[in-house]
């Protein structure tokens, strides 16, 4: 595959990496690529995403090239990667793209999608992992998805859950919402896909979240969102009981996904959907 068939707008530097020749703003903080590189290895929330990704991809994407979008520092791409799929990097953060190219990410683009100037239905399929939400007018993107795709092309969506849930987590990090399985899978369809799968993930973390993030931010506390050592301490438990019993939770969560069958509730949502 040659990335300038499928964008036409992007050059290789002497880095390896392809560019675009254009640039836009982003609704996400310049510094979150790099507090995520610091958390994502020893992150149980990083990795069990992982997990729920790689079974829907494994069970739905056969042999497509899959171009993960808006994909940070690689985590998700250089998982795939290893499991033998084609993966291509679209991320707009040089940071980002940096950090991947260092893990081992073989085909990087920093670009948005439009400045790297995609060809319409050109794309296998398109994954989007915590990145919808931050899309001021999701609908217009997801068609604009959609016109990317070739036909019966598919699409990899993670969303946090619940607006009941907001924070000023949600603030820092430049979201424009939270989903429910409802909302997103009306997204999907009103932007010219079918579903195929959907269920929540995360099925013990709601109630964590809006005692420790939803509340206090009511109450005007958290003010410091971005403190990294805050969110290394939530993302990596240490006492072993209670990591010993969140893996058996993780292990059925993924089962149940394995199965295609649905998590009732959970702090993400996970959607798979096909090009109409």
């Amino acid at each position: 595959m040659k990335l300038e068939e499928v964008a036409n707008n992007i050059v290789l530097n002497e880095s390896g990496i392809y560019f675009s020749k254009s640039e836009s703003d982003i609704s996400y903080p310049e510094e979150g690529n790099e507090s995520c590189m610091q958390l994502e290895e020893n992150s149980f929330w990083f990795k069990h995403r992982n997990d729920i990704i790689a079974e829907g991809i494994k069970a739905f994407n056969g042999d497509r090239t899959f171009f993960d979008v808006g994909g940070g520092n690689g985590f998700v791409a250089k998982r795939i990667q290893d499991e033998g799929r084609d993966v291509v990097l679209v991320e707009p953060g040089k940071k980002g793209v940096y950090n991947a190219q260092k893990r081992g990410v073989r085909n990087v683009v920093c670009s948005t999608l439009e400045n790297a100037g995609f060809v319409k239905e050109k794309v296998e399929s398109f994954g989007m992992f915590d990145v919808v939400e931050h899309i001021e007018d999701d609908l217009a993107f997801m068609k604009e998805i959609n016109g990317y795709l070739q036909k019966d092309g598919k699409v990899y969506i993670t969303v946090p859950a619940y607006k009941m849930l907001w924070s000023k987590e949600d603030d820092y990090a430049g979201h424009f919402k939270r989903y429910t399985l409802k909302t997103i899978e009306e997204l999907l369809i009103q932007s010219g896909f079918k579903v195929e799968y959907s269920t929540y993930f995360f099925s013990v973390l709601p109630l964590p979240i809006f005692l420790f993030r939803t509340i206090p931010s009511f109450l005007g506390f958290n003010k410091k969102s971005n403190d990294l050592d805050k969110h290394k301490n939530e993302h990596a438990f240490r006492k072993k009981a209670f990591s010993k019993l969140l893996n058996r939770i993780w292990k059925w969560e993924l089962s149940l996904v394995s199965k295609r069958r649905k998590i009732r509730v959970g702090g993400s949502c996970f959607i798979i959907g096909s090009k109409v």
